[in-house]
């Protein structure tokens, strides 16, 4: 007897590091993204890739805001799970991590088929911060992993094409403010985990669209795709067409194998069925096929090098394996974004699971037979046109109302919906999900009037998109009504005018610190460094003194804020007021480490920022022995380099291991 497919709620206990409170200040710099191809090495590139790489690129993260209130100090907690599961695959789904498969188990091989990190440690490779390694993740919105990483999405129950049961994730994505869905379920039977996704732009504009589906497994696997060529792109900037699978006199299908950590994006011809496999030694493993629409594939690799092995334990457990990733994307590299026309949609149809293929062809030298033994392996138990069926058939149940409710999201959606009045069929975005951070949009959509608080706190975040920004400049001229607004031209690019919506805030406001922070960030980005130190200064005080109490808001404030100002003020060489911000930021800031508000993100991050004052002020050994007495910075950024510039500039002696973080060569071009 076949056992019926069934979804139910599970719960994980895993070591976790908590998310803690995200940045309360605005992004209003510029990305510091190291995925991008510099102007000059667009040149030779093909044309539509060229085009699509120049087109929407992400310039803010408006409105979403930086998650770095996470620290590393981990401990046993209950996470909130969704298992799928048939006679022959378990999938283990965490809603509330972005719908993350962390596991996909086959249960006739008794063969856990993706990596599955044994903790959940965020760290800082999202476009917003806090994001966590393995498993299988959905990246939407622009080149980079996901601003919903780490945050929850809807989750129900649907009825599968087969009559079934199929889970239904949905969210907002907010950087694009585009919907999506993304259904799993298993066919009665089936060895593959289907997963239909749908993009959708209800707008009367067109909308940048990415996608990428990103799947870790172990690296010590051979990985295969049906290619001979590859986009090779490394953390230099550059793009550059190789030979698959060697060039250089190396096999790059072997991910430890590189030195350096790199993108491998396959040239896949039109018509080819579109697949990647990761097969390991005996030729067993994990294979990922879709419909033609997801066109691109891709291998990530870490690389043999010091600053990849010491990544890979910083996102996981030391002794737990490293792991390399095998993605799928609507475009063929992730430096480019498509384009998604005024009320239309994008779908198609992922399938995941076990391939057994001859060992001696996959690790062969002859790429041509070990490539088709896979694709002939792959029809084998999943014959291209039977798939192509299937997604026929889930289509007609895109639109399926759902039914029982097993996780909730956001409330961005409902908000953008009841702006909108938009009717979307198998994802309702209901208002019951509008909470506190929506209130005060709501009641700007309600009666034109943005509401000023009952009592001082930090400001919530703001919305950008066209029609609020339309909504804000038509409310009542209040102080919190102004501060948004400018947030809103800013993100526009009208700089002039958020500089005045600001100014004009300044003459009302209770709270003054917002606005002159802001102001700060204009004057920097002017190129007028002192006027920012001076506002980067009264801003701080002024938070100081505005401080109610020492809640989880008021710190992420106070450090956030602090940090910019020390910075700030160091750039222009007045090392005695950056002395007294950190000497505030002491008592105020860092004692709340112990009881894990803000984590150690605070603590580590101000110990590289204690380092860079005491050089600042002469005492270069007193800066050394803050390295020799050990920090971690928790929100490290993806290919950031400050901790080793900094040990440059205190000593001649290699970089230790530990702070070791490179993926680039030395002499490469710097990568932020």
């Amino acid at each position: 007897m076949v056992d019926v497919t069934t979804i139910r709620r599970d719960v994980l206990t895993l070591p976790v590091a908590e998310l803690g409170p995200s940045n309360p200040l605005p992004p209003l710099r510029p990305l510091d993204e190291t995925h991008h191809v510099d102007e000059r090495e667009r040149e030779g590139l093909p044309r539509d890739m060229a085009r699509q790489i120049g087109y929407e690129p992400l310039r803010s993260l408006l409105p979403e805001r930086v998650r770095d209130g996470y620290g590393r100090t981990r401990a046993p907690r209950e996470v909130e799970a969704l298992v799928i599961q048939n006679d022959r695959l378990r999938a283990t789904v965490l809603p509330g991590y972005g719908g993350r498969v962390v596991s996909l188990f086959h249960k006739p091989s008794d063969r856990e088929l993706l990596y599955r990190n044994p903790v959940l440690q965020p760290a800082d490779f999202a476009l917003n911060g806090a994001w966590f390694s393995g498993g299988i993740e959905w990246n939407i919105g622009a080149t980079g992993h996901s601003t919903l990483a780490c945050a929850p999405l809807h989750a129900a129950r649907v009825t599968a094409p087969d009559g079934g049961e199929m889970l239904r994730l949905w969210e907002w994505e907010r950087l694009r403010d585009l919907p999506f869905q993304v259904d799993l379920w298993l066919p009665e039977g089936s060895d593959f985990l289907y997963v239909g996704v749908r993009v959708r732009n209800p707008h009367e504009k067109a909308a940048p669209l990415y996608w990428w589906s990103n799947t870790a497994v172990p690296e010590e696997r051979r990985v295969l795709v049906p290619a001979e060529e590859a986009w090779h792109f490394g953390y230099e900037r550059r793009l550059r067409r190789v030979p698959v699978p060697a060039y250089a006199g190396v096999d790059r299908t072997y991910p430890p194998r590189g030195e350096y950590p790199a993108d491998y994006f396959y040239e896949v011809p039109d018509g080819q069925r579109r697949w990647i496999a990761a097969l390991d030694e005996t030729g067993q493993g994990l294979v990922q096929t879709s419909t033609d629409v997801l066109r691109g594939r891709k291998l990530f690799v870490w690389g043999s090098g010091t600053g990849g092995r010491r990544w890979q334990e910083w996102l996981t457990e030391p002794g737990t394996g490293g792991y390399c990733e095998i993605q799928a994307g609507l475009a063929r590299t992730q430096l480019e974004h498509g384009r998604l026309e005024a009320e239309s949609e994008v779908a198609w149809l992922e399938a995941y699971g076990p391939l057994t293929a001859d060992a001696e062809t996959v690790h062969g030298t002859d790429w041509a037979a070990a490539r088709s033994g896979v694709a002939d392996r792959l029809q084998q138990v999943l014959p291209r046109g039977e798939f192509e069926t299937a997604y026929e058939n889930w289509r007609a149940s895109a639109d399926t109302e759902p039914g029982e409710v097993l996780a909730v999201g956001s409330g961005w959606g409902a908000l953008e919906v009841l702006c909108g009045a938009l009717k979307l069929p198998g994802t309702p975005f209901e208002e019951a999900t509008l909470g506190d951070a929506q209130a005060p949009w709501a009641e700007l959509l309600r009666s034109g009037a943005f509401p000023e608080p009952r009592r001082v706190a930090p400001p919530g975040e703001t919305l950008v998109a066209r029609h609020w920004r339309d909504m804000l400049e038509t409310a009542p001229a209040k102080p919190l009504a102004e501060y948004h607004l400018g947030v809103a031209q800013w993100h526009s690019g009208d700089r002039a005018q958020a500089v005045r919506s600001w100014e004009r805030a300044l003459e009302l406001a209770p709270s003054l610190w917002p606005l002159l922070r802001c102001l700060a960030v204009a004057d920097q980005e002017a190129g007028n460094r002192e006027r920012a130190a001076d506002r980067y200064a009264d801003a701080f005080d002024d938070l100081c003194r505005e401080r109610r109490d020492d809640g989880e808001a008021w710190t992420a404030a106070t450090a956030a804020l602090g940090r910019e100002t020390i910075a700030a003020l160091l750039a222009v060489r007045r090392t005695a007021d950056a002395r007294s911000v950190w000497e505030r930021l002491r008592p105020v800031t860092l004692p709340h480490c112990l009881k894990g508000v803000g984590g150690t993100p605070i603590r580590g991050r101000f110990k590289l920022i204690e380092a860079e004052l005491l050089l600042a002020e002469g005492d270069k050994d007193a800066a050394r022995a803050v390295f020799d007495a050990g920090f971690e910075v928790a929100d490290l950024r993806e290919g950031a380099e400050a901790i080793g510039l900094l040990w440059s500039r205190i000593t001649d002696e290699p970089l230790p291991e530990r702070y070791d973080f490179r993926m680039r060569p030395p002499g490469a071009d710097s990568a932020g």
